[in-house]
């Protein structure tokens, strides 16, 4: 039988990861897909600040309200809300939030650096 040339994935299928914004569940990921990864993000309460050298992120804010530090800027947020953070961009997220990220090319742990 031959393998699809699609992914389709349940966000309840992936086991949540810890990550400096809170807690992940990276749904779609490089091995996916060398254009994109997609992920959920439950925001802790205070993220720790962290930058990427190479990835593009954009967030989508699904649920909550707080704000998203960029470059030491507080930015107010609350769903609906949709940030795009090009590298080198210093961020972090406050409040409890939920947010869709999607970074391109697809995250790689070792293009997190903290800020």
């Amino acid at each position: 039988m031959r393998r699809p040339r699609y992914t389709i994935r349940h966000a309840n299928a992936v086991a949540p990861v810890a990550c400096p914004c809170g807690v992940s569940r990276r749904i779609l990921t490089a091995k996916d897909s060398r254009a994109a990864s997609v992920h959920v993000v439950a925001i802790k309460a205070d993220s720790q600040a962290h930058y990427h050298r190479r990835a593009t992120e954009y967030y989508f804010v699904l649920s909550g309200r707080g704000s998203i530090e960029l470059d030491g800027q507080a930015v107010p947020v609350r769903a609906g809300h949709a940030l795009c953070i090009p590298p080198g961009v210093r961020h972090r997220a406050r409040g409890r939030l939920k947010i869709l990220n999607v970074v391109v090319p697809p995250f790689d742990p070792r293009d997190e650096f903290p800020a």
